[in-house]
């Protein structure tokens, strides 16, 4: 078994709360974060028959895509859905986490696996609507020679010296250091009230500024010295973007017909709705956002993409995609989120493996679209 909160650390690894957009509610809903976990429900929505299935199958924890509690609450009715739901999970002990907007934006998220299931290039990816820019900052720290691998070694580890797609970037550049070890300290080189000259490496390296402590704290555990030397400076670079939907280009053309069929295939849904543009049949560069991201639309035709993929498009945004002269498909809300339902619980599986205990991961197959095709 884990407690609870180890699953809430992996998920938080996977999809960070800081990514989510602020009226959102992402994390843990329901439930104690000391509790013990067995065995994991991964759904879409935590809806009653999720619970129940969670029930039967002596689950102690649902992982939601959807939070079933959005807004504040002043009343918990249990003669209501929401309030009966929480009723039933805490009778069970069922705790409820859900990670929503952080999980749609954070890389190899719900847009990520949406892209990818619909045939585009993931090397061609980048932002559609950005939410926010990492700053960045620069360490540069001085080690003795004999030293300088070590302390590299447990930087890089930390996550520092990522740049686009490289990793382990750092630079070095050898000098001189002096100084006087004062009374009372214990100097790894040299002797109280003596001045000192070592033969140092000077290492330098950028990450963002949200993982500055752990990056300081990996350094400073690998260094030899009692009071090391090292400076940290704000850059005026910007670091990676991060961003609700993707932009991308297919592998290969596609009229806009067989490209529709493709991705109604693709997502397994019983049928897409399309709004063509004028003499844009050919399709290359295509915009998406999982669920209900029509509002994005603009964004998609300043982007220069021939179609938008999303879902929930209603009316007067179709009249707006006609007006721009973009193809739009709406493969529907639940088709074009549903995919990361397995992907989740892949990734969880993974964060989890190398920890004391095991805990089961079961996702939920039986989720299907509230909507349904009436046949006349």
């Amino acid at each position: 078994m884990l407690k609870c909160q180890v699953i809430i650390d992996a998920m938080e690894r996977i999809a960070p709360k800081k990514l989510a957009e602020s009226w959102d509610n992402p994390g843990l809903l329901v439930g104690n974060p000391a509790n013990d976990i067995h065995r994991i429900l991964v759904c879409l929505d935590a809806r009653d028959e999720v619970i129940d299935e969670a029930i039967d199958r002596h689950c102690e924890l649902i992982i939601a895509h959807h939070p079933f509690i959005f807004h504040s609450m002043k009343k918990i009715r249990m003669d209501q859905p929401v309030g009966r739901m929480i009723e039933k999970l805490i009778k069970n002990d069922i705790a409820v986490m859900a990670a929503h907007t952080n999980l749609d934006i954070a890389e190899g998220g719900v847009n990520d696996v949406l892209a990818e299931k619909i045939g585009i290039d993931m090397t061609t990816l980048s932002p559609l609507d950005v939410t926010m820019t990492h700053e960045l900052v620069k360490l540069a720290v001085y080690v003795p020679l004999d030293y300088a691998d070590a302390v590299r070694d447990a930087i890089v580890r930390a996550d520092a010296g990522h740049i686009g797609a490289y990793s382990g970037c750092t630079f070095s550049v050898k000098g001189e250091g002096t100084f006087i070890p004062g009374e009372g300290t214990h100097p790894f080189i040299g002797m109280t009230g003596k001045m000192e000259h070592v033969n140092e490496i000077r290492i330098e390296t950028i990450f963002p500024v949200e993982i500055e402590r752990n990056v300081i704290r990996a350094m400073l555990a690998a260094h030899p010295y009692e009071e090391p030397a090292y400076d940290l400076y704000p850059m005026r670079n910007e670091g990676k973007k991060e961003s609700l939907g993707r932009v991308g280009n297919l592998k290969k053309p596609m009229k806009i017909d067989d490209f529709s069929e493709s991705v109604r295939a693709n997502l397994n849904a019983p049928y897409v709705r399309v709004v063509r543009a004028n003499n844009r049949e050919m399709i290359k560069k295509v915009g998406l956002c999982s669920g209900s991201g029509a509002e994005f639309i603009d964004r998609a035709n300043i982007s220069g993409c021939d179609v938008y993929v999303t879902g929930d498009v209603r009316y007067h945004e179709a009249q707006r995609a006609r007006e721009l002269n973009i193809n739009v498909i709406d493969a529907g809300h639940f088709a074009t989120e549903y995919p990361i339902v397995p992907v989740l619980a892949n990734r969880l599986r993974d964060e989890l493996k190398n920890y004391k205990g095991s805990v089961e991961i079961i996702v939920d197959e039986s989720a299907k679209d509230f909507f349904e095709i009436v046949k006349i």
